[in-house]
């Protein structure tokens, strides 16, 4: 019965719920992802979940697929614009991945070994490409069983990240609405919001748009972010870059020159399903950690993990002094090399729809912190976390 994919993904989907109801409920202080994750762990040691349970989802698989279709849309969400303005975001990442490399190989190096240390640093502050390129190291040199510490790294990692990042991102809302001119804000910001929406629509209608209205349908606007996507995977293959570096390109240029639309997947009504797609392939990340492994490496994994914390909230808190930011705005931005996409964007969304006590607020919350949370993610996970997993691992 549960090699059914309706009732596998069912069951997935009551994890997916209850991290839902529970975010709903704390108010986002206990993050939905963070839920879904601990609770699959835990079922798959325990047993309740078979070990096959999300490989016979096949949401999983789609979400595995539109991982690159995705970042090209994530291109045409935020105007090449508000990339440029977000150099701060890139500034405050940056250091916060340097410290907590640093930090890792100082602090964990005499403890355990410098392989054991080294082993974590490319992880934390990134994921899975990261990894990849850890794992191949140690098992070219004959360090196979060291590989356990990169995978637990990466199953657990996301569930000190989410919260730790709430917990900022909740404090800056919080700020936000609490402001005395922030009524006065909100309304001029939305008022700016509606009528820079209203201008890009019509020049796009007008001008910029490739593809006239009348064949925007859902397959065809989906068709245009494969292209996209494939294109990435190709560049990928050619060049070495990470596809997703590709693809966040090609959504910010496409849309800059008039293939793409903005937002396209809510354009498409699409970005739903593949949203929760994507949970699942996030999901399906844990299958790797075994209670064993944790049991074995627990010592190791859990100094990494903490002082890899602790030196990205440190450059986090630095770079935010360094660029004149509110520490509870920069500390989450240096927090996404823990978890990435989609992490940074559903924390955002649950974060303004807690605070936000109005639609509007809701949206003038969601709109200040999702650039900064979503270009800090990328500048992580899909760039620096490759340099430095690929120096570090160089050195042993």
């Amino acid at each position: 019965m549960l090699k059914d994919p309706v009732i596998a993904t069912m069951i997935i989907l009551i994890l997916v719920v209850a991290g839902e109801v529970i975010s709903i409920k704390t108010k986002a202080r206990i993050p939905m992802l963070a839920v879904a994750l601990f609770g699959y762990l835990v079922l798959i040691w325990v047993g309740v979940f078979p070990e096959d349970l999300m490989s016979n989802s096949t949401l999983a698989t789609l979400g595995g697929l539109m991982f690159a279709p995705l970042i090209v849309h994530m291109g045409t969400l935020i105007p090449f614009k508000i990339i440029k303005q977000q150099y701060k975001s890139v500034i405050i990442a940056l250091i916060g991945v340097s410290i907590s490399t640093i930090t890792i190989l100082l602090v964990v190096t005499p403890i355990f070994s410098y392989p054991i240390a080294a082993s974590g640093t490319g992880t934390i502050s990134g994921g899975v490409i990261a990894f990849l390129i850890t794992s191949d190291k140690l098992r070219e040199l004959g360090m196979a069983s060291i590989v356990t510490i990169p995978a637990v790294i990466l199953g657990l990692q996301t569930l000190v990240g989410l919260p730790l990042a709430t917990f900022f991102l909740r404090r800056y809302a919080k700020k936000l609405v609490e402001n005395p001119e922030y009524v006065q804000q909100m309304a001029v910001s939305h008022s700016s919001i509606l009528e820079h929406a209203a201008t890009t629509e019509s020049g796009n209608k007008q001008k910029r748009n490739w593809l006239p209205e009348r064949y925007a349908t859902q397959p065809i606007l989906l068709f245009q972010l494969f292209i996209g996507g494939s294109l990435a995977v190709l560049l990928n293959h050619l060049t070495g870059i990470n596809y997703a570096l590709w693809a966040l390109i090609i959504g910010l240029v496409g849309t800059g020159v008039g293939f793409y639309r903005e937002n396209m997947l809510e354009k498409s009504n699409s970005f739903g399903i593949v949203m929760l797609a994507i949970v699942f392939a996030v999901i399906a990340s844990m299958n790797g950690v075994t209670f064993e492994m944790l049991v074995e490496y627990f010592p190791a994994v859990l100094t990494i993990l903490a002082i890899g914390a602790v030196g990205i909230i440190l450059g986090g808190l630095i770079g935010s002094k360094l660029v004149k930011w509110d520490i509870n705005k920069g500390i989450p931005v240096a927090l996404t090399a823990m978890f990435g996409f989609p992490g940074d964007y559903i924390i955002c969304e649950e974060v303004s729809r807690s605070i936000g006590r109005t639609k509007e607020e809701e949206e003038y919350i969601f709109n200040e912190i999702l650039s900064p949370m979503l270009v800090g993610g990328f500048t992580t996970v899909t760039t620096a976390s490759i340099f430095i997993a690929g120096i570090v691992m160089s050195t042993l």
